[in-house]
């Protein structure tokens, strides 16, 4: 329970999370030609060193880019390609170096919580022990040395970063970095120097077209009409591999998407925005092409309206989603279930592993017949730093495991197509008052409840507004609290119930003194504070 003398961080109100603002489906470009791969490896390959210079400009520009530096770049490439390639590589270019400055400042805060952490540690003597929630001093002198080389290292790191963000430069590789280090290590990632070569050169391709609305089928760089068909508006110095009338290519392959076919076929006919990427799996030799377009404002439903049917309490964790459903009054009902999933391997057997993960939760939702799901809004930031743990090494490794952005991104877009809300709460305290106040009580002779499953009691409960702890009325022999936890909880409007009540000074029982016993708080501090006349029978399904 936490400290009665530390007063507990402030708790943010629950609210509703707003649905995916685009859609993106991909099918695979079967029966390619020779002459088919041979043009499209062209255009990829040409296209990319263009993307390459004008991205190698914009970062040269800095913070000195300008509508007329933009303007600029994509007349230099509308004169080797066409207007509307050029628009699609600026644009491209623009979000890349918006991202890397992103990923540069959160770069930063990293640095300097490691900073902050080490210089607080450093400052403890040697063998001190740390207070609750915040770590101690280092457990030998060789120890304390190691830090304090580390503390110059990251702070002479932390001032190049800063010196290169407000000069506004960004280190950027075409292709990701991950893959230009196997260059150098090709046994550890499994490759030849020739399969290495291939996936590199791919990476660089660039085969994008930004949609365009009111024209034919909403592009014209690489146009898809309603029956499937491919064809690619070639650049200038490419326009002697057309096969079609005004320097266009068109592809043998077929699309259909079998995912949100319709829905895409309604925009193309309609002549709405679609952005399309044609691009090559190196590992087994398919050729695919994506379509994404952005949806209009979804409206969102209201919070109160989402809590008449009750949630679904979701805690997250590195292995397994703990779910539980909850009524309207915040009673747990039925069983906890549990869905695992294994995130260890390549990238898409981890992103398959939370697809199947959150279909099974998804589908075990709409049986229930609840409106939304709740789930914490988690931040790790500080927390995976190793400064602050220390040799807690499985520990960071656990925190840094939980996929929570991954998790979240997908959950909102599988929760859109399925009419289920979100509802994201403070994730302060849900395990601890979970366990505390949730996990013995829901525990039974033919169940033994988990800590993850109480957790997510307390998250569906604070969704719905009712407070995790329970404070309730004395027991019905006196005063005192020796039956153990009580079993009454009190109506979510009262006052104080996310807070430690004050005490009052004074004999509070006959048999315990003021501030003595199991439960040192005054817990009747509400009844003085706003108590309705009556309580609420807590119901529990065991």
């Amino acid at each position: 329970m936490a400290d009665e003398h530390r007063p507990l961080r402030e708790i943010a109100r629950p609210f509703v999370v707003g649905g995916p603002s685009g859609v993106s489906v991909r099918d695979r470009l079967k029966g390619l030609t020779v002459e088919d791969e041979k043009v499209l490896r062209a255009v990829g390959a040409y296209m990319g060193s263009l993307a390459s210079r004008d991205f190698a400009r914009r970062v040269r520009d800095g913070l000195d880019h300008s509508t007329d530096t933009w303007a600029a770049r994509k007349r230099d490439l509308t004169a080797e390609s066409s207007s509307r390639w050029a628009g699609s590589v600026t644009a491209s270019t623009h979000d890349q170096w918006g991202l890397s400055r992103r990923a540069q400042h959160a770069h930063l805060q990293s640095l300097d919580a490691g900073i902050r952490m080490l210089r607080h540690r450093l400052s403890l003597p040697v063998g001190e022990k740390g207070s609750r929630g915040r770590p101690g001093g280092y457990r030998s002198k060789h120890e304390w040395l190691h830090k304090s080389r580390r503390l110059a290292i990251l702070e002479d790191r932390h001032e190049q970063v800063r010196a290169e963000r407000e000069a506004g430069k960004v280190s950027v590789v075409r292709g990701g970095r991950r893959l230009l280090n196997q260059r150098h290590h090709l046994s550890v990632a499994d490759k030849t120097l020739a399969q290495w070569r291939a996936e590199w050169e791919t990476s660089r391709w660039f085969l994008t077209a930004d949609g365009e609305s009111g024209k034919r089928f909403g592009n014209e760089t690489i146009r898809v009409t309603p029956d499937g068909e491919i064809s690619i508006k070639l650049p200038v110095p490419l326009a002697g591999l057309a096969n079609a009338k005004h320097g266009r290519y068109v592809l043998v392959a077929k699309v259909s998407f079998p995912h949100r076919g319709e829905e895409w076929r309604d925009r193309v006919t309609g002549n709405r925005a679609v952005a399309y990427r044609i691009h090559l799996d190196t590992v087994s030799g398919r050729w695919y092409l994506d379509a994404s377009w952005t949806r209009k404002n979804l409206p969102v439903v209201p919070l109160n309206a989402l809590r008449t049917g009750g949630v679904v309490g979701v805690d997250m964790n590195a292995d397994h989603l703990a779910a539980w459903q909850l009524d309207a009054h915040g009673n747990p009902v039925g069983a906890p279930r549990r869905f695992d999933y294994d995130l260890t391997g390549p990238a898409p057997h981890r992103d398959a592993q939370l697809r199947h993960a959150l279909t099974r939760l998804l589908h075990w939702a709409k049986v229930t017949g609840v409106q939304a799901l709740a789930i914490e809004d988690l931040d790790f930031t500080d927390s995976t730093t190793r400064e602050k743990h220390g040799r807690r090494k499985r520990f960071r490794q656990l925190v840094s495991g939980i996929p929570t952005s991954k998790l979240r991104a997908r959950l909102l877009s599988m929760c859109a197509e399925a009419n289920i809300g979100v509802i994201a709460v403070d994730p302060a305290y849900t395990s601890r008052w979970g366990a505390e106040h949730w996990q013995k009580p829901l525990t039974a002779i033919h169940r033994k409840t988990s800590r993850h499953a109480a957790a997510a009691v307390a998250i569906g409960r604070r969704a719905l507004g009712h407070r995790i702890r329970r404070r309730t009325a004395p027991p019905r022999d006196d005063q005192s609290d020796r039956r153990g936890h009580r079993t009454v909880q009190a109506r979510p409007g009262t006052r104080g119930s996310e807070g430690h009540c004050p005490r009052v000074p004074g004999p509070r029982t006959r048999s315990v003194r003021a501030g003595h016993g199991q439960n040192a708080v005054d817990q009747d501090a509400q009844d003085r504070s706003g108590r309705p006349a009556e309580y609420v029978q807590l119901i529990l399904s065991l």
